[in-house]
């Protein structure tokens, strides 16, 4: 690892890793077993409920960190260049790469696990994959956005993060609450495609991070934000559940920001990171991680559904063999002379 590495990014990398792997492997267990839905005790839905909140701090965490390090920077016409080609070409191949070793590896896979539905089984496989392109237009537009910012005051930037919040995250809530009380075809939301839409929002605070904007709030507080985030998310889970409304918990709840956003701002935060090497070397492979586990949640998946536990245990375990066999794959990888950097897109 590098000798100017900020320990705290660090800290953030790994816990987003481990995040992304929690719902993958929850999701994993609770989206096969489904058909055993209407058996789950209350305790099971309240833990499937809890993790769609813990699980989706992971992408917001990463989008943050992007906004921290990649937006406070300047760019000219040399710059854009060598920042596309370190970023964006390398990242285009590897999500065509690995789109195409995820279609061989479903086809192959499917001739073993018989009893598994592959068409809900390919959407699995391929859950991860949505976040490639999000990210890769995201990068082919950071130097614009970085260029741009250095024309405005942060006062100025907040005012614009705070409208376009409020227009990404809480008419489109207002919308869903409307719907869900039987108020039908209310649609108030609206185009912000030259903002990033939602992600761009979590970019833009990862910079509003580093430009300490929100310094003067105290810990309690963002505690107290992330506590509640947590309780709304649960709770308005459950209300849907026993309205019979189906609700799909996403980035654009308002509730993933305000919980993700204060939880980014508190490790922000922490100055030395306590075992360090441990959390250096998670958040070293944390993309390349990225990359592979999908590979192998999905034959794992109807193994591990067999075993004599509740949901919750199933995707306990199913979460701790997601990252034992992710991380040493990409140790593996990485140590092929001239393929494993490349393929696993490690700089």
């Amino acid at each position: 690892m590098g000798k100017n590495r900020v320990e705290w990014i660090d800290l953030v990398r790994a816990i987003a890793i481990l995040t992304v792997l929690y719902i993958h492997a929850t999701d994993g267990i609770y989206i096969i077993s489904s058909d055993a839905i209407l058996n789950y005790t209350i305790y099971s839905r309240i833990f499937n409920f809890a993790s769609l909140f813990i699980g989706r701090i992971g992408v917001p965490f990463f989008l943050m960190i992007t906004g921290y390090l990649l937006l406070d920077r300047s760019y000219d016409n040399d710059r854009v260049r060598k920042f596309w080609e370190k970023n964006c070409r390398g990242l285009i191949i590897v999500t065509v790469i690995w789109a195409i070793i995820y279609a061989l590896s479903l086809q192959y896979i499917s001739f073993g696990y018989e009893q598994v539905n592959f068409s809900e089984a390919g959407n699995l496989f391929f859950s991860h994959m949505w976040y490639m392109p999000m990210i890769i237009g995201m990068y082919l537009s950071m130097p614009f956005v970085a260029s741009a910012l250095k024309h405005f005051d942060d006062k100025i930037i907040w005012q614009a993060t705070v409208i376009f919040t409020l227009l990404a995250f809480l008419l489109p809530f207002i919308t869903t609450v409307l719907d869900m009380h039987g108020i039908k075809n209310v649609n108030i939301q609206y185009c912000l495609g030259f903002s990033g839409g939602i992600y761009g929002i979590y970019i833009i605070l990862g910079y509003l991070v580093k430009k300490g904007q929100f310094k003067n709030i105290k810990s309690s507080l963002l505690g107290l934000l992330a506590f509640i985030s947590f309780l709304i998310c649960v709770l308005f889970q459950y209300y849907a559940f026993i309205k019979g409304y189906d609700f799909f918990l996403w980035y654009e709840f308002p509730f993933i920001l305000t919980g993700s956003f204060a939880l980014f701002e508190l490790c922000s935060r922490v100055g030395k990171v306590r075992a360090y090497p441990f959390v250096s070397f998670l958040a070293k492979y944390s993309f390349a991680v990225f990359l592979v586990h999908n590979i192998f949640r999905l034959p794992l998946l109807p193994v591990i559904v067999d075993l004599p536990f509740t949901e919750p245990v199933k995707a306990i375990i199913l979460w701790i063999l997601l990252i034992i066999l992710s991380y040493i794959a990409v140790v593996i990888i990485y140590r092929i002379p001239k393929f494993g950097k490349f393929i696993l897109y490690m700089r």
